[in-house]
Order: C-alpha cells, then structure tokens, then sequence
C-alpha cells in the first residue's frame, strides 16, 4: 500500500502538520501509561507549552505507520512544526540543557525537571 493511498498515515500526517507541537504517547498527558510518556509530557507540561496529544494504545496500526512515517521506532515521538525531535530520552536531554524551551520559544524554567515533580506512574506497566 503506497502512502497517497493510506488513510491513517495521512491522518497522522494531517495531525503533525496541523499542531505546532504534537505528542504521541502511550495514555493522555492527565494519565500517561508509561514511564517514557509521562516524562516528556512532563517536560512540556513544565514548559507551560500548549500541546495535542495522541494516544497510541487503542489502536495498534497507529504506533505503526507513525513508526513508518517518522523512521522512529519508539514511543513516544515529540514532533515540534512537523519536524520530530525524538523521543523521551532526546526531550529529557533538550530540557535539561534548555535546548527544548529555546525550541519552544518558551522561558526556562528554575524549577526542579520534570520527572522529580510528580513520580511515574511505573506500577501500571509493572503490573501486567
């Protein structure tokens, strides 16, 4: 299947190209359901930036053709004016270094990061 023909692809497209930052993650930025989630979104959350959220998990073809489209096999992928930055690890460097806030176009903050401010709710991956 090519991509002109591909429905959900061009929606993901569609979502990149129409949200100036937009993250896709495992759960909602109010309920992450990892880890790696709940930090990047963290760190946007710490940044006061505004941010639609994608939740992979009801739908595993989303995961997917995001993957194919970004060439990025990992969730979850920070994509900032339809460029992807990477996923958790990549966002936590960038916040930590305040390249995330100057990419943002945001302040940064003298607060401590985002993974110390509210734990990772761990227990629910751990669990199953």
């Amino acid at each position: 299947m090519s991509d002109e023909t591909n429905p959900l692809r061009d929606a993901i497209r569609q979502a990149i190209d129409e949200n100036a930052v937009i993250l896709f993650m495992k759960g909602t930025p109010e309920q992450p359901m990892c880890g790696f989630s709940a930090r990047t979104a963290g760190a946007l959350q710490t940044l006061d930036t505004p941010f639609a959220a994608v939740d992979i998990l009801p739908d595993p073809r989303i995961r997917q053709e995001l993957s194919a489209l970004s060439n990025w096999p990992t969730i979850p992928q920070l994509f900032v004016r339809g460029e992807l930055v990477g996923g958790a690890d990549i966002v936590a460097e960038m916040y930590e270094s305040g390249e995330l806030a100057e990419l943002l176009g945001v302040e940064q903050p003298d607060e401590v990061a985002p993974e110390t401010r509210e734990p990772a709710p761990l227990a629910i991956e751990n669990r199953l």
